[in-house]
């Protein structure tokens, strides 16, 4: 779920993300695990609610001095799509 498979693409991505990113939202390491994603430079699998893209757009902010907060980033859906998905534990 947090992974990605070998040549996975398009809408089945997006799919996935927003089903790892739900299941982020109730974890209570959330914060500690995209804090660790970040400061390893994770470069694969969502991590902490963010995606390798959250990961890399975050990055290239903080190098240009831009600062955002990472809370907004785990109400979006993924690439702007809405997932209607049920997380079933």
């Amino acid at each position: 779920m947090f992974f990605s498979p070998d040549n996975e693409r398009g809408h089945a991505r997006d799919r996935r993300e927003a089903l790892a990113r739900q299941i982020c939202q109730s974890c209570p390491v959330l914060v500690q695990c995209r804090d660790h994603a970040l400061g390893a430079g994770e470069p694969y699998g969502v991590w902490g609610g963010m995606t390798e893209a959250d990961r890399r757009k975050h990055t290239q902010r903080l190098r240009r001095g831009e600062r955002r907060s990472l809370g907004s980033l785990h109400l979006r859906p993924v690439a702007g799509r809405t997932a209607d998905v049920t997380v079933r534990i």
